[in-house]
C-alpha cells in the first residue's frame, strides 16, 4: 500500500475512525480492521474509548498479528487538557489506556482558546512530549489555514498532518490548497458524510459504473486528492467494504462528476470553545 511521506511519518492510504463507538464496538473494530489491512487507528481523549483500543492493540501484538512499529496510533488532546500541566498528565493517561509506550500522532483536538489552548504553551508542551519520546509527531485537527499557519510558527516541531471534516459534501479546497504547498497531510473524519452521500445521482452513477458501494466511491475520491480517510466501521462487512476502496481506480469523469456536486455542508459544527474563526 503506498504512503505519504511527511517530516518521516509516514500514513498509509486509509485509516479507522473510532468516534461515538462503544467500548465492545471499538475493541472489534480494531482488531478486525488490522486483521484486514488497516494500518491506522484514531482515537481522542475526549471519545471515552482508548482504553478499548488500548485492549485491542495489545490482544494483536500479544498474538503477533503485527508489531507495534507497522501500527500508526493517533489520539487528541482534549480540550480540557490544553495547558501544559494538563496536556502532559493527560497524555500519560491516555498511553495508561492504550497500553503504549508513544504514540505516533498527537493531535490539539480543537484550538479552545475558551479553555486555555495557546499555539506557544500547548504546543510547546506537546513538543516536549516528542522530546521525551511519548509522542513521535505532532498534529492538529480541526484548525482553518490561519491557525494552522500560526502553529506552525509556535511550535517547535513540525506539525507532520492535520485532521479535519472532509467529504465530498465539504470539499475543504482552501485548505486543500494551502496544504499543498506546506507538504502537510490531511486526515478526513467523517468521510462519508454522516450517511449524507446516499440519493446523490452524481456519486451514486459513479459508484454503480463500478459496481461498488457509494461508500468505497466517496472514500476513493478523497483518496485520488490527496487525503487520508478514517471511516468509522463497527462490522468485518463494512470494514472491508471501505478498504476495498484503496484499489478503486476513477477515471477523470469520475472525479469531475464527485467534484461537481453542488452541496456545500459542514456537518459537525465545533462546541462553544472560543474559537476565532469557523
Amino acid at each position: 500500500m503506498s504512503v505519504k511521506n511527511v517530516d518521516g511519518l509516514k500514513l498509509p492510504k486509509i485509516g479507522i475512525g473510532t468516534w461515538q463507538m462503544s467500548a465492545k464496538k471499538t475493541q472489534f473494530a480494531v482488531t478486525a480492521a488490522v486483521e484486514i489491512g488497516y494500518r491506522f487507528i484514531d482515537t481522542a481523549q475526549m471519545y471515552h474509548n482508548e482504553d478499548a483500543v488500548g485492549r485491542g492493540l495489545e490482544e494483536l501484538f500479544l498474538s503477533g498479528a503485527v508489531k507495534r512499529e507497522d501500527v500508526i496510533v493517533a489520539t487528541k488532546v482534549s480540550v480540557f487538557s490544553c495547558k501544559p500541566g494538563k496536556l502532559r498528565k493527560s497524555a500519560e493517561e491516555s498511553l495508561v489506556k492504550l497500553r503504549l509506550d508513544y504514540v505516533d500522532i498527537l493531535y490539539v483536538h480543537w484550538p479552545a482558546f475558551a479553555f486555555g489552548y495557546s499555539h506557544e504553551e500547548t504546543l510547546g508542551a506537546m513538543a516536549g512530549l516528542v522530546d521525551r519520546g511519548m509522542v513521535r509527531h505532532i498534529g492538529v485537527s480541526n484548525f482553518s489555514p490561519r491557525l494552522l499557519d500560526e502553529a506552525g510558527k509556535a511550535c517547535p516541531e513540525p506539525v507532520a498532518v492535520i485532521q479535519v471534516e472532509h467529504h465530498p459534501l465539504l470539499k475543504q479546497l482552501e485548505l486543500r490548497s494551502y496544504l499543498e504547498t506546506k507538504g502537510i497531510p490531511l486526515v478526513a473524519y467523517s468521510p462519508l458524510a454522516r450517511g449524507k452521500l446516499h440519493g446523490l445521482a452524481e456519486i451514486e452513477g459513479v459508484a454503480e459504473k463500478h459496481g461498488v458501494s457509494v461508500s468505497r466511491t466517496a472514500l476513493a475520491w478523497l483518496m485520488h486528492h490527496g487525503a487520508v480517510p478514517i471511516p468509522k466501521a463497527s462490522s468485518r462487512a463494512h470494514l472491508e467494504d471501505n478498504f476495498g476502496a484503496v484499489n478503486l481506480k476513477l477515471d477523470d469523469a469520475d472525479i469531475e462528476a464527485i467534484d461537481g456536486i453542488s452541496i456545500e455542508k459542514r456537518l459537525l459544527n465545533p462546541p462553544v470553545i472560543g474559537l476565532k474563526e469557523w
